[in-house]
C-alpha cells in the first residue's frame, strides 16, 4: 500500500517507550459527498474505522470498525486500497512516551440499507453521527472550529486525506 504523507509532531523521545496502534478507514464516495463520523460533542469528522485487533486484517478491521461506528456495511468485494498515513507524536498514555500509527484507508462501496451503530462508550459520549458530506465542509470544520481536548493532528490527517481524493478527482 503506498504511504500517502507522514505526521510527525517531533515532540517526543524516540528513546522512550513506544505505544503502537494501527487502524483501517473505510472510504465510501456517493454523490460527490464522502461517509463521515461526524463527533457532535467536539464537532469533528473522521473516516469511519478504527483499531485493528490482535490477529486481525486491516481491511477485517475496517469492515467491522465501518459497521460498529457508521451501521455502514461494506461490500467486501469492493475493497480497494487507498494507502496510508504514518503518524508520530508524543503520547498521552500513561506507560508510553510516544505514539505510533500507521492509518490504512481503504476505498469502498457499501449496502443501501443503514444498520444501527454499536458504539463504545466515548464513541457514544461524543456522539459519534454518520453523515454524508461536502468534502471541503470536513476540511473546514476540522481546521476551524473548537475542538476541545481532541487531538489536531488526528483532524488533520483526515483532512489531508481528504484534499488528496479531491486533488486525485475522487469527487467528480
Amino acid at each position: 500500500m503506498r504511504l500517502l504523507f507522514e505526521i510527525d509532531t517531533n515532540d517526543y523521545d524516540l528513546n522512550g517507550v513506544a505505544f503502537i496502534r494501527h487502524s483501517a478507514r473505510c472510504i465510501n464516495i456517493k454523490n460527490g459527498l464522502v461517509a463521515m463520523v461526524h463527533s457532535i460533542k467536539y464537532d469533528y469528522y473522521k473516516f469511519p474505522g478504527g483499531g485493528i485487533e490482535e490477529d486481525e486484517s486491516a481491511e477485517n478491521a475496517m469492515i467491522r470498525e465501518t459497521q460498529e461506528e457508521a451501521g455502514l456495511v461494506v461490500i467486501p468485494e469492493s475493497v480497494k486500497e487507498y494507502g496510508y498515513v504514518h503518524r508520530i507524536q508524543k503520547s498521552d498514555h500513561d506507560d508510553a512516551d510516544y505514539f505510533v500509527q500507521d492509518n490504512y484507508y481503504y476505498l469502498c462501496d457499501v449496502e443501501e440499507v443503514i444498520h444501527s451503530q454499536d458504539l463504545d462508550d466515548y464513541e457514544a459520549d461524543e456522539k459519534f453521527t454518520l453523515e454524508y458530506v461536502k468534502p471541503d465542509k470536513a476540511i473546514f470544520i476540522n481546521r476551524n472550529a473548537n475542538h476541545g481536548p481532541k487531538e489536531q493532528p488526528m483532524l488533520e490527517r483526515e483532512a489531508r486525506v481528504l484534499e488528496l481524493l479531491k486533488e486525485e478527482g475522487y469527487f467528480g
